[in-house]
């Protein structure tokens, strides 16, 4: 929904509802690398429902990961849900002057926004020939309601950093699949589908990836707080030290049989019955590999549990594999985001590859 003016450093910043992630990446001869990441963690409802609904304490994650990551860059790329957006692909003519394509589009998205055209912002991407029609090009619209882009902007402009370009989260997951995995994975699933899930705090975005195109996107209202409610009602902590037992340890030795290996068996169940709605959709398309992305991603067994529960191959979804790294991303806080959350960064990763579009 904004566009890149100039070319510098371009931050992915991933307002989540646990935690602001930061990353910045440059690119070599030899691939890409890390300059910059941080993680700061949210307090409880700061964001609810995918709402800000403290910007004041956003603002003060996000100044503080820019000043943990050490980055210098001041430009970042955000995104929206994809709950709060809507994006369809149209087919127009070719040959439509500027103003004429700008009219028609506007024309499509309002079959679709169910608000008034005055209070959303749209953007389109045109993608290319139509396949089978010369005479068309393929457009991707995008459009959501300017009060819900207002919102993380602003947030992030408290926050001291000038929002270059908003984009939607599973654009941005997308980005990540086909900049990072796609060339390593397609050649082996050339026939079948791939699928990338993340599974956040509150919500677990469902992706599937054919034959290069991105065919289904699906979220579904499922994710780690379940772990973490378990852990604050059995063992009455509070929501930080809840979350600070699940990363550091220290919880009592009943905790991995009464608490983690149901959660972790409750995790390949619902990601069972994800893949049952994609089913449903497209019967004739096999899963082959499932990239396991988000903070729940590392527990302990759960993509061999998947794995044995869906029939499906799974491992967990590093983005930085094969990255390199600067000095300030090489020490300890950087170190540990790399070696423990490198999963959690998907969508941080997505928003900072846009830097190169």
């Amino acid at each position: 929904m904004f566009r890149r003016t100039h070319k510098a450093p371009l931050l992915g910043l991933d307002i989540s509802s646990s935690s602001v992630k930061l990353l910045e990446l440059s690119q070599t001869a030899n691939g890409y690398r890390i300059e910059a990441i941080a993680i700061e963690p949210l307090p409880e409802g700061a964001v609810q429902d995918k709402e800000i609904i403290d910007p004041e304490t956003v603002a003060a994650a996000i100044r503080k990961a820019v000043k943990e990551s050490g980055t210098r860059a001041k430009h970042a790329c955000i995104a929206i849900p994809g709950s709060v957006s809507i994006s369809r692909m149209v087919s127009l003519p070719a040959d439509l002057n500027e103003a004429e394509l700008d009219m028609q589009i506007r024309i499509e998205a309002e079959q679709y926004v169910p608000h008034s055209m005055n209070d959303v912002s749209l953007d389109y991407d045109i993608l290319g020939s139509t396949t089978g029609n010369a005479d068309n090009i393929d457009i991707l619209i995008a459009a959501a309601r300017t009060e819900k882009v207002e919102a993380r902007q602003n947030a992030t402009d408290m926050g001291g950093l000038n929002v270059e370009i908003v984009d939607i989260e599973p654009f941005a997951l997308e980005n990540v699949y086909h900049q990072l995995f796609a060339p390593k994975l397609e050649k082996m699933h050339a026939d079948s589908g791939v699928v990338l899930i993340d599974i956040g705090a509150n919500n677990t975005s469902v992706n599937v990836f054919h034959q290069g195109n991105m065919i289904y996107t699906r979220d579904h209202p499922f994710g780690g707080r379940q772990h973490t409610d378990e852990i604050m009602r059995r063992y009455q902590l509070s929501y930080a030290e809840a979350g600070r037992a699940k990363r550091q340890g220290g919880l009592p030795e009943s905790y991995e049989a009464e608490v983690l290996q149901p959660f972790v068996e409750l995790v390949a169940q619902q990601v069972g019955r994800f893949l049952q709605f994609f089913y449903a959709a497209h019967p004739s398309i096999p899963l082959t590999r499932i990239l396991l992305g988000g903070g729940v991603a590392g527990l302990p067994d759960l993509s061999e549990r998947i794995a044995t529960s869906t029939g499906v191959e799974a491992q967990i979804a590093n983005p930085f594999v094969g990255m390199t790294r600067s000095a300030q991303a090489s020490g300890a806080a950087g170190s540990r985001i790399l070696n423990q959350d490198a999963p959690a960064m998907l969508i941080a990763c997505g928003l900072a590859l846009r830097s190169f579009d």
